[in-house]
């Protein structure tokens, strides 16, 4: 199909726009003229390198079957984004491009344009005006920044997962939290009222307890802490307010090192930095000195639809 009929049926068509997280994949199809939302669906984790292909694909089509569902219409869109965490380059993108390829055919779509980003460039692009150029942030169960150029990311910081980075994430603030009990337990570090939540999570306030805890699932959920902090820290226990403020200072340190210029995009985004975030006045702050000024959004759900429509 050449150009101008691409540009006509999309025009008149719809486009799909996808955000597939480490907690849950989310689809939305719009008009393509308009951007206007037509219909969405969620589906379970996205990330394309830790989760398993059969179950990558499956999690994409129900996403992609919802949204169409609630949409009113058929699976006709012109074109399709997808923003994946773990979907950058050196990643995992070439698994979630087939992963999307069979979602696809399974909820019998043939677009005519296809495109896969990391999670970086979906977020950038929900900010105000689209932007191509400048700096994210991401911190929700992980956390990661990345200098975009040409609404593509061209080099990133952090994002190295939990086992060796992550700083200032949900998984971050979680571990640290327990942390923070077993030292106040030992005589390490002060008392703290995480203390009560933290003891009614791992059924007992002892070492044994927690650490039996910690060591009991998968390391990321350890996210599932963070609220706890959040609370504690709202109702004036101060080290818990210092956990919030490393975490500020981990996020600031990573906006940092992406050399920002004074003035430039700063899209910020995820749990914990999304419109209302805990952290996102502490970041707010942090960054000022540089020129900073973060444009906090809710995810990258808008952004992928208006690089869907940019396809057309």
């Amino acid at each position: 199909m050449n150009d101008s009929r691409i540009q006509r049926k999309g025009r008149e068509g719809r486009v799909i726009g996808i955000d597939a997280g480490g907690t849950r994949t989310r689809a939305r199809l719009a008009d393509a003229a308009t951007g206007r939302t037509l219909g969405e669906g969620t589906g379970g984790p996205g990330n394309a390198l830790s989760v398993p292909p059969d179950t990558l694909a499956r999690h994409l089509a129900e996403a992609l079957r919802g949204a169409v569902r609630s949409g009113g219409g058929g699976a006709e869109a012109v074109a399709v984004v997808a923003g994946f965490a773990g979907g950058g380059p050196g990643g995992g993108r070439d698994r979630a491009l087939a992963a999307l390829g069979a979602a696809l055919v399974e909820i019998g779509a043939s677009p005519e344009r296809i495109e896969v980003h990391g999670d970086a460039d979906v977020a950038f692009a929900a900010g105000p005006g689209t932007p191509a150029d400048g700096l994210v942030l991401i911190a929700g169960t992980g956390a990661a920044g990345a200098r975009v150029a040409g609404r593509r990311a061209v080099r990133a910081v952090d994002g190295d997962g939990w086992l060796l980075g992550d700083a200032g994430s949900g998984f971050w603030l979680g571990r640290e939290a327990l942390r923070a009990v077993l030292r106040a337990l030992d005589g390490r570090g002060p008392a703290t009222a995480l203390a009560v939540p933290v003891e009614a999570l791992c059924g007992g306030l002892t070492r044994e307890h927690v650490v039996r805890y910690a060591y009991a699932g998968h390391p990321v959920r350890l996210a599932e802490l963070s609220p706890l902090v959040v609370e504690a820290a709202a109702g004036g226990d101060a080290p818990a307010a210092a956990l919030l403020d490393r975490a500020g200072d981990e996020l600031a340190a990573t906006v940092r090192a992406l050399n920002p210029i004074p003035g430039e995009p700063l899209v910020v985004t995820g749990g914990l930095l999304a419109p209302g975030g805990p952290l996102l006045d502490r970041l707010v702050a942090r960054v000022a000195p540089l020129g900073l000024e973060p444009a906090a959004v809710p995810d990258g759900l808008s952004g992928a639809v208006s690089l869907a429509r940019l396809l057309l």
